[in-house]
């Protein structure tokens, strides 16, 4: 028997020890409910843990960015509906005005004035439509185009980031000019009664007006006939062009009396039975007209730029070109300008929705320009005689294209709320499998705590009865 040295104390010490650390561990467990709370519990696993719950709080924001993308989307298609309704309102207002039977021209001005207040609240639409202050019709979430000599520049999804080129080799022009060779500044009378037509818009002139009262007669007509009357100061006489541009432009201008044509300095005038009336002719003996643009595309043919396929159609000076797969670029190419125009189309500028937990995992959603200009409507003016059977067309088209766009909003929305489908049910998934990885079997760590709980007590239990053997060594010396 040994004194010194309790052996047995300290083996059943020993065994105390561990048991507490083991006990610990599974309260730990226990009141953690996660089977890896340090490193060292399991090095592989909380690498993989950290990874995946790196990923279920990605996958989480990302549902939450796609959300947001759809509360975008419906902003912008809540305000394009309201802008469809002006336009069909606009439409409405055409329609009345076109009835030439029944409207005055003070009537077509009412019309007017309510169409310029219309176009108004679209663009007002247009600027003032945000989403956390980022605006979202103005055409700031559209595809940047670079170019010069060109506006209104539209593309469609499938004009890829690239440098596009063509050469205007003629410009579009407008009908004319025909000049009045008379000194309109002058106060004389004309001397001759009798009534002008330009493009239909008539104004009646007596003999005792003068050059300057008929110039002021004139200009208003020109007004409405869609064309310009521009008085040169230093000679008095007086241009007739027609405002618009391309092949459509045209400038017909007519006397019920070739007398009268005379008087105000325009030669060149015949009688045409058809119309019953002294019509200008040009040199060719045709009423003047304008002319389109002439385009050549810069075909490259080696993957960038215009396709060897790509065509092109002209409309005064609107150019689309157009090419397979839904390529379609259109623009309206700056008036009078020859010469090449270059279009950087680049790949920024769309709303960027992040909707994935790694890295570019992103969705791009293009937002065009709603706009009068962008819809062509800006210049929509049923006062003129031809305006009003315009104005239809022109709001047939810009209906169609807002709508177009809604379309692709829709589509858009449709593809995002997928997108958090499956987000949530991936995060779902995710979060199971580290759950798996991570989560304590309460069961089994209350069965270990039961076990390792009467281990302890055995061992406390052995540790008194192993201190107690040394007070057996008196027993020996009394």
């Amino acid at each position: 028997m040994k004194i010194n040295y309790n052996v047995s104390a300290a083996i059943a010490n020993k065994n105390l020890l561990g048991i507490e650390n083991n006990l610990a561990t599974t309260m730990e467990r226990l009141s953690s409910g996660l089977k890896i709370n340090h490193a060292k519990d399991n090095p592989a696993g909380m690498a993989i843990s950290n990874k995946m719950q790196a990923q279920i709080d990605g996958l989480d924001r990302a549902s939450e960015n796609a959300s947001d993308g759809i509360s975008v989307i419906q902003i912008a298609d809540g305000a394009l509906n309201e802008t469809t309704s002006i336009l069909q309102r606009m439409r409405e207002l055409s329609v009345q005005a076109a009835s030439d039977a029944t409207m005055t021209p003070a009537d077509k001005e009412a019309i007017q004035k309510e169409i310029e207040s219309l176009k108004d609240e679209v663009d007002r639409i247009s600027t003032d439509t945000e989403y956390n202050s980022k605006r979202l019709l103005d055409g700031s979430l559209d595809t940047r185009v670079y170019t010069a000599h060109a506006t209104r520049v539209d593309i469609s999804d499938h004009v890829k980031a690239s440098q596009y080129e063509l050469t205007v080799d003629a410009a579009a022009t407008q009908a004319g000019p025909v000049t009045a060779a008379a000194d309109f500044n002058s106060d004389t009378a004309v001397g001759v009664a009798g009534v002008m037509s330009i493009n239909g818009s008539k104004v009646e002139i007596a003999a005792t007006d003068t050059y300057a009262q008929v110039y002021q007669k004139i200009r208003d007509a020109a007004e409405i006939g869609e064309a310009s009357a521009e008085l040169d100061p230093a000679t008095g006489n007086v241009n007739f062009t027609a405002t618009a541009y391309g092949q459509q432009s045209a400038l017909k201008i007519t006397f019920d009396d070739d007398a009268l044509a005379t008087a105000l300095g325009i030669t060149g005038v015949t009688y045409d039975a058809d119309e019953d009336a002294f019509v200008y002719t040009d040199a060719a003996g045709n009423i003047p007209t304008g002319t389109d643009a002439q385009i050549t595309l810069t075909k490259s043919g080696d993957g960038t730029g215009f396709g060897d396929t790509a065509t092109v159609s002209v409309d005064g000076n609107k150019i689309t070109v157009t090419d397979r797969g839904g390529f379609s670029l259109s623009f309206t190419a700056q008036a009078d300008y020859n010469g090449v125009i270059e279009f950087d189309v680049t790949d920024i500028g769309t709303m960027t929705l992040h909707i994935g937990a790694n890295v570019d995992q992103e969705t791009n959603v293009r937002i065009p320009e709603v706009s009068c200009e962008s819809l062509y409507i800006d210049q929509v003016d049923v006062t003129t005689v031809n305006g009003a059977d315009r104005a239809i067309t022109s709001f047939d088209d810009a209906i169609s294209k807002v709508s177009e766009v809604r379309s692709k909003l829709g589509a858009y929305q449709n593809r995002l709320e997928s997108s958090v489908a499956s987000l949530d049910t991936f995060e779902e998934n995710m979060t199971g499998a580290l759950s798996r990885l991570t989560d304590a079997d309460m069961a089994d760590e209350m069965t270990d705590y039961a076990h390792q709980n009467v281990l302890n007590q055995a061992a406390i239990s052995v540790l008194t009865q192993a201190n107690d053997l040394p007070q057996q060594v008196l027993q020996i010396l009394q």
